[in-house]
């Protein structure tokens, strides 16, 4: 009998530097879309998909972001004496459970695999899994509750991921696929960032896993792979190798690299036009900004 999902990882232990100097003092975890920071959307897609423990694996300097998850009586007391209820509710979505949320320092830049690893007494032998806050999804269901429902009929390790053009593949880990099934597809093997010419598909792994105990043993195995770093992508590729199923899974949504400052700028921009109460005067904005662009050209 396969166990149920319950964990999940997030590795939020790098330092943003694409987003210097605003991340000299801010993690990038907590800079917002309109006023929700990344890291609340990650944790409420976790919470859709039935997640009961989060395990942050951080570094120095992400004090504010433990701080986040915090309760602040102070704050809730005045808005409750203001009556602000709606805000109240609001603030309460931001408040995680005393022993649902555990954080795990990783002292060395070493990569995602090494980030996860760092995690394996926590996630013990269950399966479990890993969101890359700068990964945001808008999707009508959340990304990570369609991958658990899939899971839950294939078992094995099940990956994320969507088409990408063939010269940007090498941004990305890419499948080799053995059987494509329509929105899932059997893996043969992975390639992390791939040159064009070498790239078995289009088809890249982006930041949402399902992943088995048995990448933990990998990770204790692995060597340092592509950049210098510990690659997620070789320890679920050596399940493969085992002869064990691995998937992948044609989410249905948008994706935004919050990672980078144009994805980031895209994402709010979608995600402020998707709000009714800023959406008429966001789009007249862009409107005219389209028509001054227009009329200098």
């Amino acid at each position: 009998m396969k166990r149920k999902v319950t964990k999940a990882v997030f590795p939020v232990a790098g330092l943003g530097t694409r987003f210097l100097p605003a991340t000299k003092s801010i993690p990038k975890e907590i800079m917002t879309l309109v006023d929700r920071p990344l890291i609340q959307y990650a944790i409420d897609e976790a919470r859709a998909a039935g997640i009961k423990e989060f395990i942050f694996v951080t570094s120095r300097g992400k004090g504010a972001l433990e701080d986040y998850f915090d309760h602040a009586p102070e704050l809730e007391n005045t808005l409750r004496k203001k009556g602000k209820k709606e805000l109240l509710a609001t603030l309460k979505n931001t408040n995680m459970d005393s022993g649902a949320i555990a954080y795990i320092r990783q002292h060395k830049a070493l990569g995602l695999g090494h980030a996860v690893w760092c995690a394996r007494r926590l996630i013990g032998n269950e399966p479990f899994a890993v969101i890359l806050p700068d990964d945001v999804i808008a999707a009508e269901k959340p990304c990570l509750q369609q991958m658990v429902e899939a899971y839950d009929e294939t078992g094995g390790c099940m990956v994320a991921a969507m088409e990408v053009p063939p010269e940007k593949a090498s941004a990305y880990g890419v499948l080799d696929i053995k059987e494509d099934m329509g929105s899932m597809v059997s893996v043969r093997g992975m390639v992390e960032k791939p040159s064009v010419e070498d790239a078995p598909s289009n088809l890249a792994v982006i930041g949402r896993y399902i992943l088995t105990p048995k990448v933990l043993n990998n990770l204790n195995k692995i060597k340092q792979g592509a950049g210098g770093e510990i690659q997620l992508t070789d320890a679920i590729a050596q399940e493969i190798q085992a002869d064990r199923d691995v998937y992948g899974y044609r989410f249905r949504g948008q994706r935004f690299d919050c990672g980078s400052k144009a994805g980031y700028l895209q994402a709010t921009v979608a995600f402020g036009l998707a709000r009714p109460e800023l959406r008429e005067e966001l789009s007249s904005y862009l409107d005219e900004m389209a028509a001054v662009r227009k009329a200098a050209e």
